[in-house]
């Protein structure tokens, strides 16, 4: 019995006229993302999309876990289609969830039907395929408050379809749907989560990483690099932008105020990106800063940093607890890459008394001693640019 892949989209459903521009891109999303694990017949219908296999070759395994990292998917199951006949169903169930019922205590039976010229309603249905497997496996009893597991059964406008219970997609929006963003990617954990999240809103992310040979070292930048091949799960192909960031921050070292060095050189990142996202054609700036946790995060500070863009900065995890990023982190497999002890330029000439509530005035007149442009277009002229390719 071949199974196959049903995906329900998420708040795809809610774009009105837009929803099949939507909808292309998902399914396109899905096509490139499943592209190693075999040749898949995919399309929609009725809010749902199929996954078929279409030879024995496939890696349906793999490309189940790939699909729940795809943005725009709210749930995803292994099924098997069948006719659309109570005995059939019936059969389906038996042979398809057999197995995983034999082992449970409790079980229930969950129908829809979108298909209305079916003759039976959705509990008679249920009710049906319920009590035939009741029969079969007298040891499980029927509890359908608190099952222990669920047998669901969907009669749709081609087939009848049995599945065991969903898993959690990905959410939010195709990625390539909501325009294109340069994001600041450092090795800690804040900014690869909020990558991720831009990215779940449909954003496409072009990661920014400053680096400061040999003040930080080549296990550093290979740190970033293997933080970037973990988003791909879920952005798809990333190009990673490496800047070159020693010379800037010797001279601000050697020219500025001490308690003025990280605001400085934050506002060099900001300006470099903007380069960026301007050779890009991205039409905003995404960072990992978390108001209040360090220094240059007070709101003071942070206005003093994006005063000198003109485009948007966006902070997707700026009301967050450390905990929520944490637990994020976790949840999206960064985590254990961002807490390897290679220290990022952030660290570098650390000032011993940051000033929290800097202000613009005395932060542009210690500007003053830098050739700003100058030290922005040599670090743009000298970025490595790495090609990061879905694993």
């Amino acid at each position: 019995m071949e199974d196959m892949i049903l995906i329900k989209q998420g708040e795809l459903v809610l774009k009105g006229l837009n929803r099949r521009s939507f909808e292309a891109k998902l399914i396109g999303n899905i096509r490139r993302r499943l592209k190693p694990f075999g040749e898949f017949k995919i399309y929609s219908v009725q809010s749902t999309i199929y996954v078929e296999p279409q030879s024995g070759g496939c890696d349906m395994d793999g490309a189940y876990s790939a699909v729940k990292t795809v943005f725009g998917i709210v749930a995803v199951a292994r099924a098997v289609a069948c006719e659309k006949d109570k005995d059939a169903i019936f059969e389906a169930a038996r042979r398809y969830l057999g197995d995983e019922l034999s082992r449970a205590k409790t079980f229930k039976v969950e129908a829809k039907r979108s298909d209305k010229s079916f003759p039976m309603t959705s509990i008679a249905l249920s009710q049906y395929v319920g009590g035939m497997l009741n029969d079969l496996y007298p040891h499980v009893g029927v509890d359908v408050h608190h099952p222990e597991f669920t047998v669901h059964l969907e009669v749709r406008d081609y087939a009848a379809y049995v599945h065991s219970p969903s898993e959690e997609g990905a959410g939010g929006i195709p990625v390539g749907m909501g325009g294109k963003v340069v994001s600041l990617l450092s090795g800690g954990i804040d900014s690869p989560v909020s990558t991720y999240m831009i990215a779940k809103r449909g954003v496409t992310v072009v990661p920014v990483h400053f680096f400061s040979f040999p003040y930080t070292s080549m296990q550093a930048k290979e740190k970033v690099v293997e933080l970037t091949r973990i988003l791909t799960q879920y952005c798809s192909r990333l190009k990673l932008e490496i800047v070159p960031f020693t010379h800037i921050q010797e001279e601000i070292r050697e020219k500025c105020p001490e308690e003025l060095f990280t605001i400085i050189m934050r506002r060099f990142m900001m300006r470099i990106s903007e380069r960026i996202a301007d050779y890009n054609d991205c039409t905003a700036i995404v960072t990992g800063e978390n108001l209040g946790q360090v220094a240059s995060q007070t709101l003071a500070a942070m206005a003093v940093t994006e005063e000198c863009v003109s485009m948007p900065v966006l902070r997707p995890v700026i009301g967050f607890d450390k905990r929520e990023i944490i637990e994020r982190a976790v949840k999206i497999g960064t985590m254990e890459t961002s807490i390897l002890p290679y220290e990022d330029c952030c660290t570098v000439f650390t000032p011993r008394h940051p000033r929290t509530k800097p202000r613009l005035d005395e932060v542009t007149e210690a500007e003053a001693a830098l050739d700003i442009k100058a030290l922005v277009e040599e670090a743009f002229a000298n970025i490595e640019s790495v090609i990061v390719e879905v694993s």
